[in-house]
């Protein structure tokens, strides 16, 4: 119907015979917190950690993946979000099961720095706008990813080296081999995770827009797919189903 009515501007004729196609009834796949803990039994670090924040704070892939230090914020108890789907950012709590791992893996990061300051590389990767504005931002603490990738990457046509963050590969191949050892009959995604997250928190009546914020969801409507597991009854202060 588009095509002919705003490209070939003809009449498409006689379609009341035609049915439409009917939208899919997606019903995500959700893993119990029994077997969320049995894949992290099988996950060494840092995809360990990874999961975690996935599950722990309803993070989608990249959203986890292009975490730099200056997204948590330990006094307030909150992770910022920036650029996530739509390019919106958002505030999550910090899981405090977690915060002793959390803080070890600034040690890391910490310590690779200052090694990658000392031989002089360049850096990690920033968007280039970013760059224009701050130019000394690649070098500084704050802008290190949280889950800086071990090799370093040559820059086309610069006499430079710089870190990026985890590949996607890894973190997606990581956890489908820790559901085969589990072992799990569910077919896991990094995606999983998310959902687990959204649908332990209606388990916990937690109110349904308090996870549609939590999740970035710009429509609630999107967020109310979880309602299948169980109805949202009480609201509650926003918490990561990790501490439960």
């Amino acid at each position: 119907m588009f095509l002919f009515r705003y490209i070939l501007k003809k009449d498409f004729g006689d379609h009341k015979d035609i049915p439409r196609a009917k939208k899919s009834k997606y019903i995500p796949v959700v893993l119990s917190r029994k077997e969320i803990d049995a894949v992290l039994k099988h996950l060494e670090y840092p995809y360990e950690l990874v999961v975690k924040l996935l599950y722990g704070c309803g993070l989608r892939l990249f959203e986890c993946l292009q975490l730099r230090v200056h997204n948590f914020n330990f006094d307030a108890g909150v992770l910022t979000i920036h650029n996530g789907k739509g390019k919106k950012d958002r505030t999550v709590p910090i899981p405090q099961t977690i915060r002793p791992e959390l803080t070890t893996q600034f040690e890391v990061i910490k310590k690779l720095h200052d090694e990658d300051i000392a031989k002089g590389y360049s850096g990690v990767f920033l968007d280039d706008q970013l760059e224009k504005k701050y130019p000394s931002a690649a070098q500084d603490f704050i802008w290190q990813w949280f889950f800086p990738q071990k090799a370093l990457t040559p820059v086309p046509g610069k006499q430079e080296l710089r870190r990026y963050h985890l590949h996607e590969t890894r973190v997606q191949e990581a956890p489908y081999e820790a559901v085969r050892r589990a072992p799990l009959t569910k077919r896991v995604t990094s995606h999983t995770f998310r959902h687990s997250f959204a649908t332990h928190l209606l388990q916990a009546n937690y109110d349904i827009r308090t996870i549609q914020e939590l999740l970035g969801h710009s429509d609630v409507r999107t967020t109310m797919i979880y309602t299948h597991c169980v109805p949202s009854r009480t609201v509650k202060e926003a918490k990561s189903p990790l501490d439960f």
